[in-house]
């Protein structure tokens, strides 16, 4: 079986346990591949914690969740160093935290305060955590996944621009469809027969997703795409080269790991579909989740009910391939 036919089997059974939502597992598989962390934000109860956890139950991989609450220290995350007495001596010996794993489901992360998101967000970029001035690595494998809730907003912490934007993808989950809610009941009904997981077939090695990324680096973007990346990111910053209309909406564009995250993403797009270079459909593709998180809307925007959605919408239809 091929690298590819593998990552496509791994999507296959995700889309098995998260009815309806197709596009949310792909953009999953995407930040995997691309090795970079996703936030996903819904509302309760749209699978959003079952998609990350469909993920790690289908890999040979080490899964670990932290439930975010406002009480949570750093240390809860990173780990500490503890005392132990070893042949009469006291010594200090650091015991991993919860962070220590190849997917990480931080649940709620906007729960938590800042010097817990700090925390968690130097592990995400650094991929190291250093705790009593020793340097700790985690593991190869390493990707977080970060899910945040768009309607309660007592009692938490929004996370500033310059942390949403070390995430590489803003997952954004909505309503299924009506027979996809049928199939989720059934899901659920059959998932409460013990004989129903029998029989799965075996976890998806970790070394298909370092060779998908091998193949993935090999995946042309001519220049012609690479400008379509730059013009489509300036026309975040300035809009008004466009038009009046767009430049009342953003107050901020996107920055450059903007343009980076679209030319991973898009290549990744590019070779799930099995081809060995980027068109401009792969960036359209990707664009919304790689650009909605950074781009900061104006108050005219949230006067007339403009999404960054509608925003990156406008942004799609003005810039044209070179």
């Amino acid at each position: 079986m091929s690298t590819l036919e593998s990552v496509h089997k791994l999507q296959a059974r995700m889309g098995e346990s998260i009815i309806g939502q197709e596009s949310v597992v792909e953009q999953l598989i995407i930040g995997l591949l691309a090795n970079g962390n996703v936030l996903m934000e819904g509302l309760p109860g749209l699978a959003k914690t079952r998609a990350v956890k469909s993920l790690a139950k289908n890999m040979d991989a080490e899964f670990s969740r932290i439930q975010f609450t406002p009480d949570l220290l750093p240390s809860d995350i990173t780990g500490s160093e503890v005392l132990y007495t070893e042949a009469g001596q006291p010594t200090f010996r650091f015991e991993p935290g919860p962070i220590f794993a190849n997917i990480v489901l931080a649940d709620e992360i906007n729960r938590a305060p800042a010097k817990v998101q700090a925390a968690l967000l130097e592990a995400m970029e650094e991929r190291q955590v250093t705790v009593a001035g020793t340097t700790h690595k985690m593991p190869n494998l390493f990707i977080v996944m970060a899910t945040q809730n768009p309607i309660e907003q007592e009692g938490t912490y929004p996370l500033p621009e310059a942390q949403m934007d070390r995430f590489l993808l803003h997952v954004y989950i909505d309503y299924g469809t009506e027979d996809a809610e049928v199939k989720v009941i059934r899901l659920v009904r059959g998932e409460e027969d013990p004989a129903a997981s029998a029989g799965s077939a075996g976890p998806v090695a970790q070394q298909v997703i370092f060779d998908a990324r091998l193949e993935i680096n090999h995946v042309q973007v001519s220049e012609v795409i690479e400008r379509y990346i730059v013009d489509l990111i300036f026309a975040t910053r300035y809009p008004d080269r466009y038009d009046e209309k767009l430049a009342t909406w953003i107050r901020i564009g996107a920055s450059p790991r903007g343009a980076i995250g679209l030319d991973k993403c898009a290549r990744v797009h590019a070779w799930l579909r099995g081809r060995d270079h980027v068109l401009p459909d792969d960036v359209r593709a990707v664009a919304h989740a790689v650009l909605r998180h950074r781009i900061a809307l104006s108050y005219e925007a949230n006067a007339d009910s403009i999404s960054a959605n509608d925003v990156i919408d406008e942004i799609l239809k003005l810039v044209a391939v070179a």
